[in-house]
């Protein structure tokens, strides 16, 4: 990726700035002049993975959620990063419906979905000391264009 722009972003880990951040991330992709469906994807990939690291990483203790987000020619790449416990099997995290937190309801669908959503998407976790995800998206309103 050749970056062309970037952003920095630190929350709180509080459920209430997951909408936050979501509406930031597509405000700075929103540069790239994607589409509606486009940006629709990333907010709900966005959204899914702050709130794995509000409700998995942190537990809904204090902590921060970092986001960065790269802006190449035609795509994006989003890193969302807690500082929290860590994933012990990103493979099993990664399967669709499983959850660690069946007693909350939880769908277990947020990697599968972020997976449906963007182009590639890649776990990094230590036990005990936090989760990188990298998500990236390929912008094919930006390419219809310039052919």
């Amino acid at each position: 990726m050749n970056i062309q722009n970037y952003m920095v972003l630190e929350i709180p880990s509080k459920s209430q700035n997951e909408a936050f951040a979501r509406v930031v991330v597509a405000a700075f992709a929103s540069q790239l002049d994607p589409t509606i469906e486009e940006i629709a994807d990333i907010k709900t990939s966005v959204s899914e993975a702050v709130t794995n690291a509000i409700i998995h990483g942190y537990e809904n203790s204090d902590g921060i959620v970092y986001i960065k987000c790269s802006m190449g020619e035609d795509d994006i790449q989003i890193e969302v990063t807690d500082e929290g416990k860590g994933i012990e099997d990103i493979e099993q995290a990664r399967q669709p419906l499983y959850t660690s937190k069946p007693e909350l309801e939880r769908s277990g669908m947020g990697f599968t979905v972020m997976e449906t959503f963007m182009d590639e998407v890649e776990v990094y976790s230590t036990k005990g000391k936090g989760t990188t995800v990298v998500m990236r998206k390929r912008f094919t309103s930006l390419k219809n264009n310039k052919g």
